[in-house]
């Protein structure tokens, strides 16, 4: 584990403010990085020392530190410039990253599938490409600790031409990924089953919550970014209506412009989505800071039209009369603001009945008997409404469905009334 030192600058009212919640993120980013906390600097200055960040008096503490504390690492939680990087290097005589590195490394470490990779290692190698030349971070050191993950020790790798070529081919990869995702969306587009995609900051519980509604048993953590890779399962009601839930990484403040370049083409499921589910943690003092930062994030990505509802988790760790009070509040008409614990079930079920409303507000319940020589009609079906039931008559084909009533029209000659016989 290595020992590191971690380093804020506030060059303003509001940055001072929020300096120790930021640091205390950062410290968190570290320790799922694997580092070990021994110090934490702060300094005040109007600007940024634009040759080495912080003024010679801070430089020189943070050295005296680093020496006391024998810590190989320094963190800033700050975004450095090359040269910035490389002059502290210098005079810490130490390995000096900022956030967005430390992120990336993160990153490196939690993706599994062969897209996530691509995207991470286009994201690190887009990072450090300015940062080539003299001695600061070099291709060599990559998989030497934090960091430093992610491409690995390619050869290929070892001179600016090389990398622009290997980011030339990551970018035609996630091109083709993107492609086969976009295929997929119309796909959807043409199937009347809705999506709804689950964001957030990242710990506020997302993936919980995607075991809650999904029956999985997928990993789940406290740590920052314990998930990464996007993944999508169906969800039923009992009357057989359902939609598809997918889980999207965790956003962060000062989510580097990197990861959002090259995470396109998994932040399109959340744009192209029926309705967003906003997770935020109810028990975190900085819950609307961080719903703040996620919403920013939404902005940028271009969720604009789509219904976004307001899901405040972890209830379960507020006091009792708090918690039954927000419970409450969940049965207001058409609200977009719903408290829940995905821990122990409560308040779900309120926000899966709200999710029926958004999604299938327009549909109703359908019986169609459909002859035996109108297969093509039967074929149709699927793509234009919910089939909750399926079951062969000697009239022909008998289907329970759920659709919006102008699909039905084409429909009408064979549309059943009286009881329900199934």
């Amino acid at each position: 584990m290595e020992k590191a030192i971690l380093v804020h600058l506030a060059t303003n009212k509001k940055e001072k403010e929020e300096a120790g919640d930021s640091m205390e993120e950062l410290a968190g980013l570290a320790a799922a990085a694997g580092a070990e906390i021994t110090d934490k600097i702060f300094q005040n200055r109007p600007r940024a020392n634009p040759g080495r960040f912080l003024g010679e008096g801070k430089v020189e503490e943070v050295r005296e530190r680093k020496k006391e504390l024998q810590a190989g690492l320094v963190i800033f939680d700050h975004n450095l410039t090359p040269t910035q990087q490389r002059n502290l290097e210098d005079d810490l005589e130490a390995k000096v990253i900022d956030r967005t590195q430390l992120i990336l490394d993160i990153f490196a470490q939690r993706a599994r599938s062969n897209e996530g990779k691509l995207q991470v290692e286009l994201a690190q190698l887009s990072y450090l490409l300015p940062r080539l030349p003299g001695k600061g971070i070099s291709l060599s050191r990559l998989g030497a600790g934090i960091g430093t993950r992610g491409p690995g020790e390619k050869k290929l790798e070892a001179d600016r031409r090389k990398i622009k070529d290997r980011i030339a081919r990551i970018k035609k990869a996630i091109g083709g990924i993107q492609k086969r995702r976009a295929g997929q969306r119309e796909n959807r587009r043409n199937n009347p089953v809705p999506t709804v995609s689950l964001v957030g900051y990242t710990s506020a519980g997302k993936s919980t919550l995607f075991n809650n509604l999904a029956g999985e048993r997928r990993y789940t953590s406290p740590n920052l970014f314990a998930t990464l890779d996007p993944v999508l399962r169906r969800v039923s009601y009992p009357d057989g209506l359902h939609f598809f839930l997918s889980d999207t990484v965790g956003f962060i403040r000062k989510l580097p412009a990197e990861l959002l370049t090259s995470f396109q083409a998994t932040l399109e499921e959340v744009r192209e989505a029926d309705a967003v589910c906003h997770i935020i943690d109810a028990s975190s003092p900085r819950s609307l800071e961080q719903a703040r930062a996620v919403d920013t994030v939404l902005a940028e990505i271009g969720v604009a039209d789509v219904p976004i509802l307001k899901v405040f988790n972890k209830i379960d760790l507020l006091p009792g009369p708090e918690r039954e009070d927000l419970l409450r509040r969940n049965g207001a008409p058409e609200g977009r603001t719903l408290y829940i614990s995905a821990l122990d079930g409560q308040g779900v079920p309120d926000l899966i009945e709200r999710l029926r409303e958004i999604l299938f507000q327009d549909y109703r319940p359908f019986t169609l008997l459909l002859p035996r020589d109108r297969e093509d009609m039967a074929r149709s079906l699927p793509q234009r409404s919910i089939i909750l039931k399926r079951r062969e008559r000697d009239e022909g084909l008998e289907f329970k469905i759920m659709a919006d009533p102008a699909v039905i029209v084409s429909y009408l000659p064979f549309l059943q009334k009286g009881e329900d016989r199934w």
